[in-house]
């Protein structure tokens, strides 16, 4: 179904979100406390990304609260330069995530985002459909789960997106997700839509694999790493890209 884009533009900010989702989406749900008050705070976690997870009325949801990372953070913590409304993390991320959802692609469907402006700056929200019963490739790397089959898939999922010429920004075990029936991709902040083309997808790949190895993917050696993981998943991504 596609997306019916909307915009609610307020003194301090805007929202951007699916009306097809949800026909009104007001400030309140970009606040963890406001979803607490109502019983609809499943889960929140720290960190760089602010995460929640959320009941609401479109269903159960991850809001994200943008964070820089890095040396920069401790300069500008949750700030970005306002440089207008088309460029803020949240409205491109959401609009790309928009494009994947239009290309049939497994990614984590955009419900709402928004800014809101503090002078020469912004902060920003985003909120997606929550992936259920999900694990990260990273945790299944940690319970063993991770074998050349699943690394099989993992290398097509990357294909599939590769080949639409969609650039993941920090391809990581993290940002995949892996469920009984399906692999996602998820977390396309500063993300794109590029002109296919080799150097970029194998840098992508290679952030991946420096991932793996420093997960612990690696551990009985690289040449068993290679073996029984990295070649599987370069084969399926290969056969995949030209498909």
């Amino acid at each position: 179904m596609a997306m019916q884009e909307r915009i609610r533009e307020g003194a301090t900010g805007a929202i951007l979100f699916d009306a097809e989702v949800s026909p009104q989406v007001e400030d309140d749900w970009f606040e963890p406390e406001a979803w607490r008050e109502r019983g609809g705070l499943r889960q929140q976690s720290g960190g760089r990304g602010g995460v929640a997870i959320i009941d609401t009325p479109a269903g159960e949801c991850v809001l994200r609260h943008y964070r820089r990372g890095g040396m920069v953070a401790r300069l500008m913590g949750d700030r970005y330069l306002w440089k207008g409304a088309d460029l803020t993390r949240s409205f491109k991320e959401f609009r790309l995530l928009g494009r994947i959802a239009a290309l049939g692609l497994p990614g984590a469907p955009p419900v709402a985002c928004r800014y809101r402006r503090h002078g020469m700056f912004y902060t920003a929200d985003l909120i997606t459909r929550r992936i259920a019963n999900a694990q990260t490739l990273a945790e299944c790397l940690a319970s063993g789960r991770l074998d050349g089959e699943m690394a099989e898939l993992v290398g097509a999922l990357v294909a599939r997106f590769h080949r639409a010429g969609i650039w993941h920004a920090d391809l990581n075990a993290h940002n995949i997700l892996v469920t009984d029936d399906e692999l996602y991709l998820i977390d396309f902040d500063r993300g794109r839509q590029r002109e296919p083309a080799d150097s970029w997808q194998q840098a992508n790949l290679l952030r991946l694999r420096r991932s793996l190895v420093k997960l612990g993917a690696a551990a009985q050696g690289e040449p068993a790493f290679e073996e029984t993981l990295w070649k599987p998943l370069v084969y399926r991504y290969e056969r995949t890209l030209r498909a």
